[in-house]
Formats: structure tokens, C-alpha cells, sequence
């Protein structure tokens, strides 16, 4: 087995094996980085802690210290909250959900309002999917394999997406226990590093901001490696909203 070497941002230099993932090279670094990494830059490119080595690379590891890595995990979150809705509401359609400024969001094609019950089922199977700790696999597959897939799936918003994508362009899946997103990624390794989060509220959005187009249901949400985090964000906002009276 040959070896790469790879080099950290202050300036210091690993040898791991080739073949060696992310997630190796960060361990040899040190455990307390090993638990707070969510993701990784190789050569400056956003990478899986699952990516594998094998040249020589350039390294900088993402935690939720980082914009960057808050991002990712904000991202993830997504992903934690439409399994959970598909998985409460089989017949709901997938469409986009990105990370914002503070937080994530994702919109719905369901039938039906969600209402504020529907949103703290939706957190409850959120925690129990957390607490499954389900490991986050990236898959690459072919134009007619990801077709095949969300035709499957009746994800017909999926399919147009990827109708969009330029021909040469790679496709990726994640997949988290039965749940499947078209995505680039990163993603966080697991989901049970998503540790609290809450739901905030539901608003109207139009599918690709076109008012032509069908409204959907966008799902605003806020995640953290930890409690405290949580209760200080919800604190912050409700200090602005007595400001605001």
C-alpha cells in the first residue's frame, strides 16, 4: 500500500496510508477533533469525512466553529426533517432544502397543511432518527440510475432537477437508513451529531420562486451539536421579539 501525504492549515505534515479516509487522518490529529469534525476541505473542495485518500492533498477540517461546517450541519438537518416527514407523510413531496443564515429550511408538496401538531410529530421521529445514530452514505450514480430511482420514489421534483443538470455533471445520492435525497453533500457522517433542534414555523413558498408555479410548504427549522446552543439561539430570538413590541 503506498502513502499520501497530507497537510494540515498550520503547515504540519501526516503520512496515512493511501486509501486512508478523512476520518483517519483527522483521528491521527487527535480525538477531541475526531468527535467535533462534521466535514472536510481537501485541496479546498468540501468533502465526507468518509472520502477517501489517495495523492497528496492539502486538509482543513470542518467543525460547527465554522460557517462552513455550520452550513453542512444545517444541511444534514434537512435531510434529518424530510425522512422524518416521509416517513409521517408517505404521500409528500421532496423539492429543495438549504442551509440559511441561521438555520435551514425545506420545502413540501403535500396535500394537506401541516399544522403545529403534524410539527412536533415531526420532531419527535426527528429524535428518534437522531438518537439511531444512522450512518450518512454519499452513493454516485448514473443520469438513467438516479431517473430509475426517484421515478420509483414518484419524486417528480427530483426528476426534474436532474433533468436540469448539465449531461456531464456527477450525480449523487445520500442515503440515511430508508431515506434517499438527490444531493451534492457534504453531509455530516451520522445523524446522531445532530443533537437538538427545533421546528419554528411553516410559510407558503412558490416551487423555484415562481409565482406561475405550484405553492408549496416551506418547514423552517434550527439545529446544534447541543442543548445549550439551542436555548441560547431561542433566547436571542425571543430577547429581539420583546424588543420588537
Amino acid at each position: 500500500v503506498g502513502a499520501v501525504q497530507v497537510t494540515l492549515p498550520d503547515g504540519k505534515k501526516l503520512v496515512t496510508p493511501s486509501g486512508s479516509t478523512v476520518l483517519d487522518v483527522v483521528k491521527q490529529i487527535g480525538s477531541g477533533l475526531a468527535r467535533a469534525a462534521l466535514a472536510a476541505k481537501i485541496d479546498g473542495r468540501q468533502v465526507d469525512l468518509a472520502h477517501t485518500l489517495d495523492e497528496d492533498v492539502s486538509l482543513e477540517v470542518l467543525t460547527f466553529t465554522q460557517p462552513e461546517g455550520r452550513e453542512i450541519f444545517w444541511h444534514s438537518s434537512t435531510h434529518l426533517m424530510a425522512q422524518a416527514i416521509k416517513e409521517l407523510f408517505p404521500d409528500t413531496q421532496l423539492t429543495i432544502g438549504p442551509p440559511i443564515e441561521e438555520g435551514f429550511y425545506y420545502d413540501f408538496d403535500k396535500p394537506e397543511p401541516f399544522t403545529a401538531e403534524d410539527l412536533e410529530k415531526i420532531e419527535t421521529r426527528m429524535t428518534e432518527l437522531a438518537n439511531a445514530d444512522l450512518p450518512v452514505h454519499r452513493r454516485e450514480v448514473s443520469r438513467e440510475e438516479a431517473v430509475a430511482l426517484f421515478s420509483g420514489l414518484n419524486e417528480n421534483y427530483k426528476l426534474e432537477m436532474i433533468d436540469e443538470l448539465d449531461q456531464d455533471e456527477t450525480i449523487s445520492v445520500y442515503e440515511q437508513g430508508d431515506f434517499v435525497d438527490l444531493c451534492r453533500g457534504p453531509h455530516l457522517p451520522s445523524t446522531g451529531k445532530i443533537k437538538s433542534f427545533r421546528l419554528l414555523n411553516v410559510a407558503g413558498a412558490y416551487w423555484r420562486g415562481d409565482e406561475n408555479n405550484k405553492m408549496l410548504q416551506r418547514i423552517y427549522g434550527v439545529s446544534y451539536p447541543d442543548l445549550k446552543q439551542l436555548k441560547e439561539y431561542l433566547e436571542r430570538i425571543e430577547e429581539a421579539e420583546r424588543r420588537d413590541q
